[in-house]
């Protein structure tokens, strides 16, 4: 068979999205803390943009908002875009387009600075540097340190640190043993059942029934096998439980209350408000940068069509000219992503309108597709406007995605939200007899008793989601 080189044509259509497309996107889809980072990089990276303290006159605002709706349709690549004469901004003073948020108030910003906190390794080496250890001893116990994870257990072998360090076992074994001397009780232990033991000894409950308990019948306590217990350890079965609840007591990672992580706090990106009788929607955005164009370009713009310019000057226009049409796209993007995230709460508040007045047993399912039919969107925009975003409502802070679920068929022929579905099971159970607790299919009986249709293995799945255990698992014998 002959083989050669040749060039075809050919057209094919393709969806690719450009730079400004991708960066409306990602303005999108970030929370408002984020947003704010990247609208303070924008003013340190386009001379045109700056920030303003006061808020302009709102007939101006408003009549440059409906401008950019008109312009919605405008090219995206700036080399197609219609030649613009800059001498009538100027001229009209529109160089001064600012983003203005609706709710902004003067409020003194106060920068947080954060507090100084002590990683679990830097706790537990303090602690050793007071015992006065040999120098030998000080390593091995140094490298055990810088063996412990975040749960406070010991993530390498005994084994693999003596030929690691070349020491005898037994030597490794005696400085972890003093390591788990120390502060949280439980630290340096190599599995649950040693850090649960370490903890009861360190309450000086060694050889107590819980102890026992743990160091000879760990098996039987972790399926809750509350009487083979008891008669292994010849007491009654009620002390067996009691002892029990005394184990949960005890923190299965004491890693984690010696953590170096600040607390996440929630912010909510958009406000939910009672007034009279309807819900009204705001965006929590004072703190965003308000935006406008620098004016302080205008002599540059103004001289575009001279002559007689120089190939320096026709540089430095091109380039302000660049810059000014950046400005313009990421001002007009950022009241887009208002308005969008608006919208998008609106429709929300009008589905959702018995679970903002009543609570969350009204919750109805929703889709991110049956929201992107109502408001006329794509459905994918519609997920990134409730991706990782909070609203603060009366009812208290929830995630957009809180909002949206799958739904349960029921015997009236109105669907039921499958959040609503799994707080109706967790009632049940919080209210089921602790010595006989509800099975699942005990469970999906009820249900269907209140008109809800629910299989068995559906009540299972909804009960292992919100971390429940099985009934056999929750059974006490008083």
């Amino acid at each position: 068979m002959e083989m050669k080189h040749s060039l075809h044509l050919s057209q094919t259509q393709k969806l690719i999205m450009t730079p400004r497309l991708q960066q409306a996107l990602k303005l999108l889809q970030v929370p408002t803390l984020e947003l704010q980072q990247i609208l303070k990089q924008e003013v340190l990276q386009n001379p045109l943009l700056e920030e303003v303290d006061e808020v302009t006159d709102q007939e101006d605002i408003d009549r440059e908002a409906s401008a950019d709706e008109q312009n919605n349709e405008e090219a995206e690549d700036p080399a197609q875009e219609d030649p613009i004469d800059w001498s009538d901004y100027v001229q009209d003073g529109l160089l001064d387009r600012t983003y203005v948020p609706p709710t902004e108030s003067s409020v003194e910003f106060l920068e947080k600075v954060p507090a100084t906190r002590t990683t679990l390794a830097e706790s537990l080496l303090e602690q050793l540097h007071f015992l006065d250890l040999p120098a030998a001893h000080m390593c091995i116990a140094e490298f055990i340190v810088g063996s412990i994870d975040d749960r406070g257990w010991l993530a390498t072998s005994v084994e693999d640190i003596a030929e690691s360090i070349g020491r005898p076992l037994v030597e490794i074994e005696n400085v972890l043993r003093l390591v788990q001397a120390l502060e949280p009780p439980g630290v340096g232990a190599r599995d649950l059942r040693e850090c649960l033991l370490l903890q009861l000894e360190a309450r000086g409950e060694k050889e107590s029934l819980a102890w026992r308990m743990i160091h000879d019948h760990f098996d039987h306590l972790v399926n809750r096998r509350f009487p083979e217990i008891a008669r292994l350890l010849k007491v009654s079965v009620l002390e067996v439980q009691s002892a029990a609840d005394g184990i949960a007591s005890l923190h299965p990672r004491p890693g984690t209350l010696v953590s170096a992580e600040d607390p996440r706090y929630v912010v909510p990106d958009l406000l939910v408000e009672r007034v009279d009788e309807e819900y009204v929607v705001m965006l929590n955005d004072r703190n965003v940068p308000r935006l406008r164009i620098s004016s302080a370009y205008g002599e540059v713009l103004a001289g575009k069509r001279k002559p007689d310019a120089t190939a320096e000057e026709k540089q430095t226009r091109d380039y302000v000219q660049g810059k000014l049409a950046s400005a313009r796209w990421l001002i007009q993007t950022i009241e887009q992503r208002r308005r969008t995230m608006i919208k998008v709460m609106n429709c929300i508040v009008r589905e959702q309108r018995e679970f903002f007045d009543k609570g969350i047993a009204f919750l109805r399912p929703l889709t991110l597709a049956a929201v992107a039919r109502q408001i006329d969107m794509h459905e994918s925009t519609v997920s990134r406007v409730c991706s990782g975003k909070y609203v603060q409502t009366p009812r208290g802070v929830f995630e957009l995605k809180f909002f949206f679920s799958s739904g349960l068929a029921t015997d009236d022929g109105e669907d039921v939200s499958a959040r609503t579905a799994k707080n109706i099971i967790k009632g049940l159970i919080d209210e089921e007899d602790k010595i006989d607790p509800l099975s699942d299919q005990r469970i999906a009986e009820l249900l269907h008793v209140k008109g809800l249709q629910i299989a068995r293995r559906t009540v299972a799945k909804y009960r292992e989601q919100m971390q429940i255990l099985p009934a056999r698992l929750r059974r006490r014998v008083a």
